[in-house]
């Protein structure tokens, strides 16, 4: 399997299927710029934003957007990179994991609707998991694979390798696949809006 060929329309009317059976929120779109616009409507202003590091919200303007300050959001990232002080810098980075929204991708999206997310730091997690009752993913049609055995094979053979090589150019350290995250449903009782923005770019690892 090519990890870097875009999916079929097919299998892409599977996962839309599927996501909307759990209970996601699901858009479809052809570009990058469509997803920015799309993100755009969803957050509402003066909520509170944080971000995961993640090359495909690089690649659609996200990231550039917020720093902007055009928008109209607590932009909690910007606030936990202006504190100087490391025990104050922690204690804010803690505190962003009750934003209003977080924002990122997956590594890879099965047909049945279950997405695998690994980190090196596990920062993101806790949005994620629990904390962050808004979720936004932005997801490259080309990481949709037909089951988690090939999810996991995915993050390990095709992502893991351009990560540590993006993280070596960018901090001179390796990352690892230190946590990684199954994300199979949440339960009925939920109140959280998970939001999957699939777009027909080839974007991201």
């Amino acid at each position: 399997m090519n990890y870097n060929d875009l999916a079929s329309d097919i299998s892409v009317n599977k996962v839309t299927k599927a996501l909307q059976r759990i209970g996601y929120i699901v858009y479809r779109v052809e570009e990058g710029s469509e997803a920015l616009n799309k993100i755009k409507k969803i957050i509402t202003r003066g909520s509170s934003v944080m971000n995961g590091s993640s090359v495909t919200l690089e690649q659609i303007g996200y990231i550039d957007y917020l720093k902007s300050g055009k928008h109209g959001w607590i932009d909690l990232h910007a606030r936990v990179n202006a504190e100087n002080d490391k025990e104050k810098r922690a204690k804010l980075r803690k505190e962003s994991t009750l934003s209003d929204y977080y924002l990122g991708s997956v590594h890879a999206l099965t047909e049945d609707g279950e997405f695998v997310i690994a980190s090196n730091t596990s920062s993101q997690l806790p949005h994620v998991v629990y904390n962050s009752p808004n979720l936004i993913f932005v997801v490259s049609t080309k990481k949709i694979v037909p089951a988690l055995e090939i999810a996991m094979r995915r993050l390990e053979d095709y992502v893991y390798p351009l990560e540590d090589k993006a993280s070596m150019a960018k901090y001179n350290s390796h990352t690892g696949l230190n946590k990684v995250l199954i994300f199979k449903g949440e339960v009925t009782s939920s109140t959280r809006k998970i939001n999957f923005i699939l777009v027909n770019e080839n974007l991201g690892f």
